[in-house]
């Protein structure tokens, strides 16, 4: 899943060794995943801080957990370490944090990500506007949330059923509605 170089595995087990607890392990996940704001991570992981559902993988000196919910954008990342005069850097680069490979068995939250910053969001932005998915209720029901030209705009409801909605509706099967927690009384940044 994640190609780990050996100097980066050098410097990993290293830093763990200085560790207070003498297990401690990493942990590895993208953060908001699928989206624009997606920040692959790499962060400590004392014993029982990892999920039920991580997977375990042990490195020379030292164990890694990798997020199941982060797999498919983790997809080709590799992390590194170079040394330089002032220590060295840890870099890890993962081409798919933002825009995974989706097909049929993705999350549900994976599918609207993808088609709202791919297929929706270049429509807005014409306009200063954007819109993020907030979560998924039960039933699939997506919440979504406007921002930017389009929080207060008189015609987000048009923009909601008329574009949105029936984008998200045609290309999603799992999803039933769509809600909207945008606050519109704001109305600053307003297109129309």
């Amino acid at each position: 899943m994640v190609e780990i170089s050996e100097a980066a595995q050098s410097y990993l087990a290293e830093l763990l060794g200085k560790q207070e607890h003498a297990d401690t392990a990493i942990r590895i996940f993208v953060s908001q995943p699928g989206t624009p704001h997606a920040e692959t991570c790499i962060a400590y992981c004392r014993p029982g801080e990892e999920q039920a559902d991580d997977e375990r993988v042990e490195y020379p000196g030292f164990t890694a957990w990798f997020e199941l919910r982060s797999a498919s954008f983790l997809v080709d990342a590799k992390v590194d370490f170079q040394e330089d005069k002032m220590g060295g850097q840890l870099t890890i680069k993962a081409p798919n944090s933002r825009l995974p490979n989706i097909d049929e068995n993705s999350p549900l939250e994976d599918k609207v990500n993808y088609v709202l910053h791919n297929e929706i969001n270049p429509g807005l932005a014409a306009h200063g506007g954007m819109v993020t998915l907030v979560e998924i209720l039960e039933g699939g029901i997506a919440v979504l949330q406007f921002g930017g030209g389009c929080q207060g705009c008189a015609a987000v409801d048009m923009t909601l059923k008329n574009g949105v909605e029936k984008t998200l509706l045609e290309q999603i099967s799992e999803l039933s509605s769509i809600q909207d927690a945008t606050d519109h009384s704001i109305t600053d940044k307003a297109y129309y």
